[in-house]
């Protein structure tokens, strides 16, 4: 089937199975590695992309769902290169917080930030261990990314 999707800026033409998932078409047909498999369930959070600004877990997700939409796939490639300030600012707040050790679920947890900032510039900790709930990190401990959070949320206000 002819797919046309709109990821990190730009159209993308692909014939492909319309079953196939999202995270699988991302990396192995665009080679957008950031975007992890870890559980393969949609409860590790590793595959997480922004569409349309929602959070979803791409794992879960049909590739030919999303063949007549006009909503943009974001990556964490995307929105490294798309929204530089915001990632500029998440990734500041994370090195100080000591958010990251191992980098597997960072990813994720960066989209999870981002959609989070966005519908709420000023969460507090509650909405953030909320909009944490879908991802899994075993290195780091849950308190430094949600500090790296409320860091970001602090010190990047006005960027969301």
């Amino acid at each position: 089937m002819k797919i046309e999707l709109k990821v990190n800026g730009r159209a993308v033409h692909l014939d492909t199975d319309p079953l196939r998932r999202l995270l699988d078409v991302l990396r192995e047909d665009l080679g957008l590695t950031g975007v992890k498999e870890g559980c393969g369930e949609g409860e590790c959070g590793a595959c997480a992309v922004l569409i349309g600004g929602r959070l979803v877990n791409s794992c879960l997700l049909p590739v030919g769902y999303l063949a007549d939409s006009h909503e943009e796939i974001i990556t964490i490639e995307g929105y490294r290169l798309l929204r530089t300030e915001r990632f500029a600012a998440l990734e500041a707040a994370f090195r100080e917080a000591g958010s990251v050790q191992c980098g597997f679920c960072t990813p994720g947890i960066i989209m999870a930030a981002e959609a989070l900032l966005a519908a709420n510039p000023d969460p507090d900790e509650a909405e953030i261990r909320e909009a944490l709930s879908g991802n899994l990190c075993r290195c780091t401990g849950y308190q430094m990314i949600v500090e790296g959070i409320r860091t970001a949320a602090r010190k990047g206000a006005g960027l969301w």
